[in-house]
């Protein structure tokens, strides 16, 4: 199955100064950061193998994703 990556810099390309700026100057979007990573890797994992799972627990992670995204967003906009 091919999988599609969402790592931050891959979503906003044109934002990856200022993606590299926050990490190293601010500890919310760091760890905010972080936890996008893991969820993303927990999803292409999870779909990279193929692995049983269900809807729900697939579609939370991705509801996850979406929202901490979304919050990094906002900070590297603000």
């Amino acid at each position: 199955m091919q999988v599609e990556h969402h790592d931050l810099a891959h979503e906003f390309p044109e934002l990856k100064d200022r993606i590299h700026e926050l990490k190293t100057s601010d500890a919310h979007f760091h760890k905010q950061f972080e936890r996008y990573d893991e969820l993303t890797k927990e999803i292409e994992r999870l779909e990279k193998l193929d692995e049983p799972v269900t809807d729900e627990h697939m579609e939370e992670l991705k509801k996850e994703r979406l929202a901490v995204k979304d919050e990094l967003y906002g900070m590297l906009k603000g």
